[in-house]
């Protein structure tokens, strides 16, 4: 970890902050973390490629982590993350990447694939596959986390009631389990973990304090803006068709194949309709933190797909 090198780049006077390690000789690999990660959370992967010989770049979204938060990130809009993502490699001077990316990052990281496809070696996705309009959150219960989440001042007022290392803490029980998070009518995100509940044994206390730190730094304003309540932002293209080499890996408990027809868009393969050279990794005991639960098959996996399509 001493061996991570940490900077700034400036895009349009926001200072975005950047973690890399590695020399590059393979080539370059642009990790995209979720909710509520940061860059810390691709740690095992990018010590795993730089030492393949790859140069692992790792920045925090705007309004996450070490990165500034924008003036106004009720304004936030998708499109601003792929604008950070082409000033990022810019400054590194990285012409084309592999982009790995977990959770909502998966949704940049295919964005940026459709858009400057000449700038992308391949695509690896953990726990989120290409999405459609198809799947859909809108008939599920109202008290799935995401519905809750949606609804200004809701969340802000679950995670006020706790510290920043509490709300994280929870969130990572939650998130870990097989089961989509539901709330009742009376109760709130927050309250469906025990305070007893003991953290995920893949996930040190250790763990818990950097992330507690960082999220410290930029609070809940900017994240709760990406994803959430920016979903139906998502810029469209029209018959989207990823024309590069992709690799997506999933846990089969990750509760993300409960969402409705998500098991069946993946395991029957109509994903590859819009992602058709796509192959697809199922890691049996997975749950959502794939990478941090599981990263020696995660790194097997990554470092395969790395080497087979690098120039």
């Amino acid at each position: 970890m001493e061996q991570i090198r940490h900077s700034y780049v400036d895009n349009g006077g926001l200072k975005l902050h950047v973690a890399e390690i590695g020399s590059g000789d393979s080539g370059v690999v642009v990790f995209l973390h979720g909710f509520p990660e940061i860059w810390y959370s691709w740690r095992h992967q990018m010590i795993a490629v730089a030492d393949a010989g790859f140069r692992a770049i790792a920045p925090d979204f705007r309004g996450y982590g070490l990165s500034q938060q924008p003036p106004e990130p009720e304004n936030a809009s998708w499109s601003d993350l792929i604008a950070d993502l082409l000033s990022i490699l810019d400054h590194f001077s990285a012409f084309k990447v592999f982009v790995v990316a977990r959770d909502f990052g998966a949704m940049v990281a295919y964005q940026f694939a459709l858009l400057f496809p000449n700038r992308v070696s391949g695509v690896v996705t953990l726990s989120v596959p290409f999405v459609t309009e198809a799947i859909s959150i809108n008939t599920l219960p109202e008290g799935f986390y995401m519905l809750r989440w949606l609804v200004p001042g809701r969340a802000e007022a679950d995670f006020g009631r706790f510290d920043v290392r509490t709300v994280v803490r929870n969130i990572y029980i939650l998130f870990s389990g097989s089961e989509l998070p539901v709330a009742a009518e009376d109760q709130e995100i927050m309250d469906l973990v025990d305070a007893s509940s003991p953290l995920p044994t893949w996930f040190s206390e250790e763990d818990l304090t950097a992330y507690a730190a960082l999220y410290e730094n930029s609070g809940f304003c900017f994240p709760l803006q990406i994803p959430y309540r920016k979903l139906d932002d998502v810029e469209s293209v029209e018959n989207p068709k990823v024309q590069v080499p992709a690799l997506f890996v999933v846990g089969e408990k990750d509760y993300i194949l409960k969402f409705p027809g998500m098991d069946d868009y993946v395991r029957s393969g109509t994903v590859k309709n819009y992602v058709p050279d796509l192959d697809i990794k199922f890691i049996p005991e997975g749950s959502h933190f794939v990478q941090e639960q599981f990263p020696e098959e995660v790194n097997r996996f990554l470092l395969s797909f790395l080497k087979k399509h690098s120039p």
